[in-house]
């Protein structure tokens, strides 16, 4: 008689290390940079040294990411290889544009993969964001198209800010501007969720 294998349930990280994980070295950059004068690093220098701080943190993260779940959501995945060749591209040429310009290429890219898979008809909002939702078809093509603008309108933002403010406001609104929207964007879409929750969704 064949025997057949139980298949063994997809491994979820705790979602407070999750969110350490994910958010950490964005905050481990904003702290390398506001505290970098006080170990005597000079003022045009802080952003050099907060990227390289901030790309070890981002490499560490995914690591143990990676060595806890044996595998990277796409996301955080893509957003640290952006991490890595910007913040290397801005040590190495000492230019710090390409640093700037990373929140921005990482926006626009997800909102061109999720209005674009609109486009043939793939909601890709689950792959994106490693998404846990059950929702119906109709419920994933607006929750998508509302991420993909969402995700363009982070990318405007960010284009603003770094050419219009400080490099110290610049750094802060990373942390205290864009994750907060973030949060609010995500929150706010809790009412299409309940409309469009999968009936007959497993539960779990």
């Amino acid at each position: 008689m064949m025997q057949i294998e139980a298949v063994p349930p997809q491994r979820h990280l705790p979602p407070l290390l999750k969110l350490v994980l994910e958010l950490g070295p964005l905050v481990v950059f904003f702290l390398a940079n506001a505290y970098a004068e006080r170990f005597g690093v000079t003022a045009d220098q802080k952003l050099f040294v907060a990227t390289g701080v901030f790309i070890l943190a981002t490499v560490v993260a995914l690591s143990i990411h990676y060595a806890l779940m044996r595998r990277l959501p796409i996301m955080p995945l893509v957003s640290g290889v952006v991490v890595v060749v910007f913040g290397g591209l801005t040590l190495l040429l000492q230019d710090k544009t390409f640093i700037m310009m990373k929140p921005t290429i990482v926006n626009t890219l997800f909102g061109m993969v999720l209005l674009g898979g609109l486009i043939f008809n793939k909601s890709l909002l689950s792959v994106v964001l490693d998404s846990m939702f059950a929702l119906t078809e109709e419920g994933w093509r607006k929750l998508t198209f509302r991420w993909g603008l969402f995700f363009f309108l982070l990318a405007i933002l960010n284009e603003v800010v770094w050419r219009t403010q400080t490099e110290d406001f610049w750094v802060s609104f990373k942390v205290f501007g864009i994750m907060p929207l973030t949060v609010i964007f995500a929150l706010s879409q809790t009412p299409l969720l309940m409309r469009h929750e999968r009936k007959d969704a497993p539960k779990t």
